[in-house]
């Protein structure tokens, strides 16, 4: 599979000679299919197959050893970049946290969402104060921290955005932003403005598009729905984006046909 690189079309500030990314898959996408060394083995195949050469781990089987994920990925040729771990092991087991990572070459530890308790008035400063620690001691590992937006991170607490606070408090060397598209565009925000905004924190995004179905949002595979794609991944090629990976938490059909849409969508515009 090659890196993605988009190709001129007609109209669109898309240049060849633009910044690669790389295209991979969020594995909470097919988390039903995680749960077993013997379905996560025929999973990844799966992905593989569809020309994935690039996962994130999320929603896997709490039984399956990080040298195991490490084998049966190395099997399905496909290189593990990015995680979504558990909050009390950021916190309070850090240092084999990291070993983990090491073990499975990932550079990038995700946090997938703030604990409920953070997204309160009386709470929110806290988050900093807890995770400072684990992150600078990630940093000094040479991997980083990445905080996963939902729509709830655009909530003004004191006439300031929840996000707003997680930058002001981190560094871009503590914390990475794994900027969420479908999610920025459910919050009533604009996700190329705040591509710009974040362009020095966004070495991993998630690409997933929002339909409209009975009137209701719902998520969709990538340029399949309402989302100005050509316009988002122009916009990423001026940041320090390395990897887009495709996830849909909600699929209306097979989840590894959803993939498979978003794949040949995307490289439709290769």
């Amino acid at each position: 599979m090659k890196n993605i690189k988009l190709k001129n079309k007609a109209n669109d500030a898309i240049r060849k000679d633009d910044k690669i990314m790389k295209l991979g898959a969020q594995l909470y996408t097919v988390r039903n299919y995680i749960q077993n060394e013997k379905d996560l083995d025929f999973t990844l195949k799966k992905i593989s197959e569809i020309g994935y050469r690039y996962v994130q781990i999320s929603a896997i089987g709490k039984d399956i050893r990080p040298e195991k994920v490490k084998e049966l990925c190395d099997r399905s040729s496909v290189e593990i970049v990015l995680t979504h771990s558990d909050i009390n092991r950021i916190l309070y087991d850090t240092d084999a946290l990291i070993a983990e990572h090491d073990i499975m070459g990932c550079k990038y530890i995700g946090i997938g969402s703030m604990p409920d308790k953070y997204r309160t008035p009386e709470w929110v400063t806290h988050f900093a104060d807890d995770f400072k620690e684990p992150a600078k001691k990630i940093a000094a590992a040479g991997k980083l921290m990445m905080y996963h937006n939902h729509n709830f991170e655009f909530e003004k607490i004191n006439g300031t955005r929840i996000i707003e606070y997680l930058l002001e408090a981190f560094k871009p060397n503590e914390m990475g932003i794994t900027l969420d598209t479908y999610w920025v565009q459910a919050a009533g925000a604009d996700v190329c403005q705040w591509i710009d905004i974040l362009k020095d924190r966004i070495p991993c995004v998630h690409l997933k598009d929002m339909a409209v179905v009975n009137q209701t949002p719902v998520m969709a595979p990538v340029m399949e729905g309402n989302l100005n794609f050509l316009a988002i991944l122009n916009k990423l090629q001026s940041t320090n984006c390395e990897f887009a990976l495709v996830e849909q938490d909600i699929c209306q059909e097979s989840p590894f046909d959803c993939l498979k849409k978003s794949y040949d969508n995307l490289m439709s515009v290769l």
